[in-house]
């Protein structure tokens, strides 16, 4: 039988991600991104990538966002539109069960898209250039206890198809590395 995982695109490509500057939550993040993916492809898990909402739609020079920003009915509907042909290929991958798993779809949490538990919230619009409570505005960025917009489409999509019990969604995330290793068990 093979077993066969869904991820957000910057588990396998993170040139795709926003630039980032905290080395030490890249440090944190590419160990266990790396330690997952050799879990998996050492069990012969296939990977399926979805694409990234983010990339799509603004490319590889785009600011960070919050959830927030991203919440809106025109992104949502992008994300729908990227994850139609997925939740088909979820469904035939179902329908022969004799030859396939899926053992689930795994998120990046901390994502504005893909966050599955938490994903990046603030005050955050407008110009930064003549912003008098810059300070106060990136202060005002947190992890929110919720899902990211891509993620929460997906999982209202999962739901609308009969899907939400029969495909486990996961995250990565270095504080909390059982979330995505328990997945591969």
């Amino acid at each position: 039988m093979q077993k066969i995982i869904f991820t957000s695109h910057c588990l396998l490509n993170t040139a795709a991600k926003v630039v980032l500057y905290n080395e030490d939550e890249i440090a944190a993040e590419e160990a266990l991104r790396r330690r997952f993916l050799k879990k998996a492809l050492e069990q012969g898990v296939q990977i399926i990538q979805f694409p990234c909402p983010e990339f799509t739609l603004y490319g590889a020079n785009r600011w960070g966002h919050v959830s927030d920003q991203f919440d809106n009915p025109f992104f949502r509907a992008h994300c729908r539109n990227l994850l139609a042909p997925y939740l088909q290929q979820m469904h035939e991958y179902l329908a022969h069960p004799d030859r396939f798993q899926i053992l689930g779809i795994v998120g990046i949490d901390g994502s504005p898209s893909c966050g599955v538990d938490y994903t990046s919230h603030g005050n955050w619009y407008g110009s930064f250039g003549s912003r008098k409570d810059l300070d106060k505005t990136l202060q005002s960025v947190t992890l929110a206890k919720r899902k990211g917009v891509f993620m929460d489409e997906l999982c209202k999509m999962l739901k609308e198809e009969n899907l939400d019990d029969r495909v486990k969604v996961v995250s990565l995330f270095a504080p909390e590395p059982e979330k995505c290793m328990a997945l591969l068990d």
